[in-house]
């Protein structure tokens, strides 16, 4: 069985990643600038994964899929997120993986929830198919090669149609090597609060491999307590990262039993939202872009601090570096880091229902319902 203490490695097939730390995969967000910012405020420690990476789009060499999946050279283990829905097309993409040395680790996204997702069988509504869920980690570990292949679910699609403890004994079944859950149903999207219970029941339900907690960790005390709370081997952390890439300092800290935490001035904040514009601009090879991009992140990187929205806007529009950097140097910079500003970023919304293919929920072992065109053709969620 086994068990960590908070702070001990995460194995994950031959890495042992400590702090057992990882960064969720997120549409647009965890990027190859964004991973080498977390992995800065870590000291390198730690595992960030790829944005999603859908394996048709993969399989067929999308353009904007092949950027997606370069990694930086200090970038290692290199782990990507895969999506798809046909095990056929899932074991082609993981064997290309292998055969080009794309990657050192394979995580399966079956958790998210998003409608253009679940619609097509997807992501959060795909375990709720067993045998579906079966044949493609069938395939996925048996064309990886040896290398290690990992899974991210949701409790189910809804409290009605919860599947997490069925998707883990058959993730054991085929082989997966860790599983990482979302205390949250699809319904609840990123909603409510999310179930660290589930998470707990999860770990004694696949007492043979690590489980990983993601949901509601807005701290680096978060964390800490999740593990301790659940008995989980080590957390995913998501939306708290948002805005905060030097959370991961905090989480190497406190895993490390320190008490101490990052609590940046403006200043320094300003500075980090430079050095990631900047780092967006050359990824992409276009400044402009760069900055265009970035754009999302001002809210997230400002909350707390006296801004004030007209000047929030004026962030949110501006097109290059040097734009940017002026209107920073307008504001307060040595305002401290302001009390209660941890805490929810990103979504927060539910949804009424989640969009799925016609009779998806009429038989758990039908999935026959899932076409040849339910693969995405492009990557990033």
């Amino acid at each position: 069985m086994t068990r960590l203490l908070p702070g001990g490695p995460l194995p994950i097939g031959p890495h042992a990643v400590t702090p057992p730390v990882v960064l969720a995969p997120m549409a647009g967000i965890t990027n190859a600038p964004f991973r080498t910012l977390c992995r800065e405020f870590s000291g390198g420690k730690g595992l960030f994964v790829s944005e999603m990476i859908t394996t048709r789009a993969l399989v067929e060499r999308n353009e904007k899929t092949m950027q997606l999946v370069h990694f930086d050279e200090t970038e290692r283990p290199r782990s990507i997120q895969l999506y798809g829905v046909d095990p056929v097309t899932v074991g082609k993409a993981v064997r290309m993986i292998v055969d080009e040395d794309l990657a050192d680790h394979i995580d399966l996204n079956f958790g998210c929830p998003v409608p253009k997702v679940t619609r097509k069988g997807g992501g959060s509504a795909l375990p709720y198919k067993r045998p579906l869920l079966r044949a493609i980690l069938h395939e996925a570990v048996g064309n990886a090669g040896g290398l290690p292949v990992t899974i991210k679910m949701r409790k189910g699609i809804d409290d009605d149609h919860q599947t997490f403890l069925d998707a883990g004994r058959i993730a054991v079944d085929e082989g997966v090597t860790a599983v990482a859950l979302h205390g949250r149903t699809a319904a609840q999207h990123y909603s409510g609060t999310a179930d660290w219970d589930s998470i707990a029941r999860l770990k004694e339900a696949v007492p043979e491999i690590p489980v990983l907690g993601n949901g509601d960790i807005w701290s680096a005390d978060d964390a800490v307590r999740m593990v301790r709370e659940t008995g989980c081997d080590g957390v995913v952390v998501g939306r708290g990262c948002l805005g905060r890439p030097w959370l991961f300092a905090d989480l190497v800290a406190a895993f490390e039993g320190s008490e101490e935490r990052a609590r940046p001035t403006l200043r320094e904040v300003a500075r980090t939202m430079v050095r990631h514009a900047t780092l967006l601009g050359e990824w992409l090879g276009d400044e402009a872009r760069g900055v265009i991009d970035f754009r999302k992140h001002v809210a997230w990187y400002t909350k707390g601090f006296s801004v004030g929205s007209e000047m929030r806007k004026r962030l949110a529009v501006s097109s290059s570096l040097a734009e940017l950097s002026e209107l920073l140097d307008g504001l307060d910079l040595d305002q401290p880091w302001p009390e209660g500003a941890d805490g929810p970023r990103g979504r927060t919304s539910g949804r009424d229902r989640v969009v799925l293919p016609d009779g998806w929920l009429d038989d758990p072992y039908d999935f026959a319902g899932v076409g040849a065109d339910a693969e995405l053709d492009t990557s990033g969620g």
